[in-house]
């Protein structure tokens, strides 16, 4: 059995694949993700962003936390005063993998339903949890996990 290889076949997926339920590659983001969200990033360190908003969907403030390594955010308890002192109605909670690989661990599933049962009990809404990576974002919203 003879194998053929041509330039045109990919040897793997790229960790960042867009074939992920819920991917959504960085050319077609909306201005939210690209304009808002994307540029408090950096490549080689995990960042977290609260980002609430009010009734008539307008930023009322945007909470910055990094992570105490390359791998781990924690969120600490001023950004949650500060959102919740604001009057927000809707927070988008989103951050980076560094490593390339939009699909969420165990953890951020795990921490994005904490988030979403802690904000409903002050009514306030968590609009979307996004995962960056250089190519794109993983949407929990669009891959139905919220």
């Amino acid at each position: 059995m003879a194998f053929t290889m041509n330039l045109l076949s990919p040897i793997h997926q790229p960790p960042g694949s867009p074939d992920i339920a819920g991917f959504i590659a960085a050319d077609v983001e909306d201005d939210v993700a690209r304009e808002l969200l994307r540029p408090h990033f950096a490549a080689d360190r995990e960042t977290l962003l609260l980002a609430g908003f009010d009734a008539f969907d307008r930023l009322v403030r945007l909470e910055r936390t990094g992570g105490d390594n390359a791998s781990r955010c924690i969120i600490p308890p001023r950004c949650w005063r500060s959102l919740i002192g604001s009057g927000v109605v809707a927070v988008i909670m989103a951050h980076n993998h560094p490593s390339g690989d939009a699909r969420p661990s165990a953890a951020d599933t795990r921490t994005t339903q904490e988030t979403a049962h802690f904000l409903r009990t002050m009514d306030i809404a968590l609009a979307d949890h996004l995962i960056f990576v250089a190519d794109g974002h993983f949407s929990f919203r669009s891959a139905g996990l919220l």
